[in-house]
């Protein structure tokens, strides 16, 4: 799994900026899901196969919405989907 990264900047203070890495499941759980396809996850949450090869490979963050949706069908939590990691 590849890692998205973004850093948060606590209240101005950018000599203390903390990296998240963020991976997912979805390669996972599409394929415990009777072998989904991308474009088949991407017409159920009603976006593009190219932004779900995105999402799954860590070069895109979804939005909250997208991730829920996500999450939603594979009838898991938003956690079994999505992971997260502060680096300092």
């Amino acid at each position: 799994m590849k890692a998205v990264h973004s850093y948060i900047f606590i209240e101005g203070a950018l000599e203390m900026a903390r990296k998240i890495e963020i991976t997912n499941h979805i390669r996972r759980l599409r394929f415990f899901a009777n072998e989904m396809t991308q474009q088949q996850l991407a017409e159920k949450v009603g976006v593009s196969r190219q932004t779900i090869i995105a999402v799954e490979a860590g070069k895109y963050s979804p939005s909250l919405e997208l991730a829920f949706n996500i999450a939603d069908v594979f009838d898991v939590k938003l956690e079994d989907v999505f992971e997260y990691e502060v680096k300092n």
